[in-house]
């Protein structure tokens, strides 16, 4: 088993994650099966309370783990099925150091950082080490090089490297060298101070990925590698990608990054085949055609907040040779009234999100791409602020509301799960993780699906209430899937129109660049079929393969 750990020093944000997963596809493609894992220095237990403006999407796992977005990276950019397992906080530690103290499982001993705390990380790392399905485990640590809250982690890494022996590890430091405009020059500094901070707690990088927006020159290269004490040929240079994250994989390979790490474990590997990566990354930068998507949420002034669904939109745009031009709209800009905000847009997507704030918005959205019959996708939230509308301007409920708004409607069409009732703490208590869905036959969505049952992963506290189910029928509101006993409506479409579409579910979950999610993918066909001002695709060409292989879900009933 070989061992890659991925640190981060001079500021945040720099993509610790991004590098990780994208060495991860040039390894996977050299043939080696690769796992990743992402340590958190924060003391929540999870990221599931956090607000998005903070900490970005939660990314929801097939077991129900709501994680870090970088496990997103992971999924998508290689194979991996990844669960809660892959996932490690300082909340998550010191709950379980303390959870023994209390049982006395230290037998009276004084509880410390060192060994305790640095053992359970450990035992994390080695809990993958010990399944032996994989060749290399990677694990990012979170934050960056010098924070308070991330010395355990360090101090874990630097007493497993001793456990396991260097040969069979690699460190990899993600730092910035910026470009000084008034000096005309790069600045080495920051970096050579980042690894000093590194060295005082026992680690030493071999590999540097250095954030640039200027190329790193040979004197650059061999400063960074006389003052750090790595190879010159493992000061990588990571400029701003132009397009797309996608070419991330081929910069590193350019560089010579998936090499080295393999000469540095003592892999032998051929190497990788990037071919059908390579065509993904020239459809998005090249497409054949355009269309304008808008995005109507409430967390959209931060780009990482609906981070699966822009990738899910640009894989599946890809699929059909298309770019995508995104037009974010703030719902609480359409409170008062459309006013043209969605004029001349191919597709409106609505995503998932919590409390009322914006909510009027996204009704009014939802009623404009309804009554004007430009596709629509509604997830999660989306679906319910579209059922709302409906039941509102169609069926003439006007006081149809979700209780999550409005704990007294009159005609409360979306209400709180049974289960949920008597929950009283907020952190991982919701419907979440990898359910079953029954697809309708002769519906959108069995033509959309190929399939008359799915998989898909949901995070969620409110569903459509069934009462409602025969009278929103009658006037075209189907519900095209349900769970597989029928109580839940996973799905929903309307019969009059080309394609709006909502579910209960989160779909962005398991999209990848060469196998869009279908949901996503029928969309833009349908956005371009609107766009062109003929019928819509009727979605029944060739259908995604399956996003994970069957035996790897995890089913939560």
């Amino acid at each position: 088993m070989k061992y890659i750990f991925v640190t981060g020093g001079v500021v945040s944000s720099l993509g610790k994650g991004l590098a990780a997963a994208s060495l991860g596809t040039l390894l996977e493609l050299r043939g080696l099966r690769v796992v990743f894992q992402k340590f958190d220095p924060y003391l929540n237990v999870d990221p599931g309370t956090m607000n998005p403006f903070q900490h970005g999407e939660v990314y929801v796992l097939n077991d129900g783990a709501e994680t870090d977005l970088d496990l997103g990276h992971y999924e998508r950019f290689t194979n991996c099925v990844l669960s809660r397992h892959n996932n490690l906080t300082s909340g998550q530690v010191y709950e379980s150091v303390i959870l023994k103290e209390r049982r006395g499982d230290y037998l009276g001993k004084t509880v410390q950082v060192i060994p305790h705390v640095t053992d359970v990380i450990k035992g994390r790392i080695r809990e993958l080490s010990d399944e032996s399905k994989y060749d290399v485990v990677i694990t990012e640590i979170g934050g960056t090089a010098g924070d308070i809250e991330g010395l355990p982690f360090l101090e874990a890494i630097r007493q497993f490297i001793l456990e396991v022996g260097p040969q069979n590890v690699v460190n990899i430091h993600v730092t910035l060298v910026p470009y000084i405009k008034a000096a005309a020059e790069l600045k080495t500094k920051p970096t050579q101070q980042s690894v000093a901070k590194l060295r005082e707690i026992g680690l030493q990088p071999q590999v540097l990925i250095c954030r640039t927006e200027r190329a790193l020159d040979r004197e650059v290269r061999q400063k960074l590698s006389m003052f750090c004490s790595v190879s010159e040929k493992a000061v990588i240079e990571a400029r701003d990608v132009e397009h797309t994250v996608y070419e991330y994989p081929l910069m590193l390979h350019a560089e010579g990054l998936d090499q080295l790490v393999c000469d540095l474990l003592h892999l032998k590997t051929p190497e990788p085949d990037l071919t059908n990566w390579r065509k993904f990354v020239e459809r998005v930068i090249s497409p054949k055609k355009q269309a304008t998507i808008a995005v109507v949420g409430k967390y959209i002034d931060l780009q990482d907040a609906y981070k699966s669904i822009y990738e899910s939109l640009t894989h599946a745009a890809a699929s059909q040779d298309c770019g995508i031009n995104l037009k974010l709209v703030d719902a609480e800009t359409l409170q008062d009234g459309v006013d043209g905000k969605l004029k001349d847009v191919a597709g409106v997507l609505i995503p998932g999100g919590f409390g009322e704030r914006g909510v009027d918005g996204k009704i009014k959205a939802a009623r404009f791409a309804r009554e004007h019959k430009v596709p629509y996708l509604g997830l999660c939230l989306g679906m319910q602020v579209a059922t709302i509308e409906f039941a509102r301007n169609v069926c003439g409920l006007e006081g149809a509301n979700s209780t999550e708004f409005d704990k007294d409607a009159s005609e409360p069409v979306i209400s709180l799960l049974e289960e949920q009732r008597g929950v009283r703490n907020k952190g991982a208590s919701m419907r979440l993780g990898t359910w079953p869905t029954k697809i309708a036959t002769g519906t959108l969505a069995e033509k959309i699906y190929g399939s008359n049952e799915v998989l898909e992963r949901h995070r969620h506290r409110y569903e459509f209430n069934m009462k409602y189910r025969d009278r929103m029928n009658e006037k075209g509101f189907i519900i095209s899937g349900t769970s597989p006993d029928g109580a839940l409506a996973e799905l929903v479409e309307l019969r009059d129109h080309p394609y709006f579409v909502g579910c209960q579910y989160h779909p962005e979950f398991q999209s990848k660049p060469n196998k869009p999610h279908p949901l996503f993918k029928g969309f833009i066909q349908a956005c371009l079929a609107h766009q062109a001002g003929r019928a819509p695709h009727d979605a029944t060409g060739p259908l995604s393969p399956p996003r994970v292989p069957d035996q790897e879900l995890v089913l939560q009933r």
